[in-house]
């Protein structure tokens, strides 16, 4: 059995080649972006307001409370980044619950392009409130002989992120497999593994998107 969707190849051409993790991406966020039309497209200011945007209104307001008490500083505008962050990684572990469907995140290479984003994103704000020579003093600090580390430091941190996303959600497509092929020991077992699997899928998308945001965070604060 195929556990990554990356064993899935569709296309193969030379180097290239369009496997089941590009699918599935790519849905996740057209999903995402037509969902955000059109809960978006009827908003209302008055007292009559839809439980759809209710629940989209709660949902933006968890986030960006999180988001404010992570710091003392206003750090508001990183409340888009987490937000983006959290629900296409939430998304992208949700499918998992469609019978017949691998996770994006099951795949390294999207939970390595994750850490990435994060990785530039933490360049990106650090050097945008201290400039490029202060963003890159703090790997001269305590002392400059410590730059070498300091700068694996970085790196290995954004490297856990990927491998910690990819790690609980591969070890979830396993562990599932595992169970479906005996659950005629137990009627209750479909039910048992697709609660286990929502549970985590939120808990992996708010530990990713949370250390995300420490990392960036802290860079500008450094």
């Amino acid at each position: 059995m195929k556990y990554t969707p990356d064993q899935y190849i569709l296309w193969e051409k030379g180097i290239f080649n369009l496997n089941l993790t590009l699918v599935y991406t790519w849905a996740v966020m057209i999903f995402i972006i037509l969902l955000s039309v059109i809960v978006t497209r009827k908003l209302s200011s008055g007292k009559k307001i839809s439980k759809l945007q209710n629940l989209l209104e709660a949902i933006v307001d968890g986030i960006d409370t999180q988001v404010r008490d992570m710091s003392e500083n206003n750090v508001q505008h990183l409340m888009p980044l987490a937000g983006t962050l959290f629900i296409f990684i939430l998304v992208s572990n949700l499918i998992s619950l469609i019978p017949g469907v691998i996770a994006p995140t099951a795949s390294m290479s999207t939970t390595a392009a994750l850490a990435i984003f994060v990785f530039i994103s933490m360049m990106f704000y650090g050097m945008k409130k201290k400039g490029i020579l202060g963003y890159f003093k703090k790997y001269l600090k305590p002392m400059p002989f410590l730059l070498p580390l300091n700068i694996i430091s970085d790196i290995s941190g954004n490297f856990a992120l990927a491998v910690r996303l990819y790690g609980n959600m591969m070890s979830g497509v396993v562990i599932s497999a595992v169970m479906l092929k005996i659950m005629f020991l137990a009627w209750g077992f479909p039910v048992f593994i697709q609660l286990l699997g929502l549970i985590s899928a939120v808990i992996q998308a708010y530990i990713f998107s949370v250390l995300a945001m420490i990392f960036i965070i802290s860079a500008e604060s450094d």
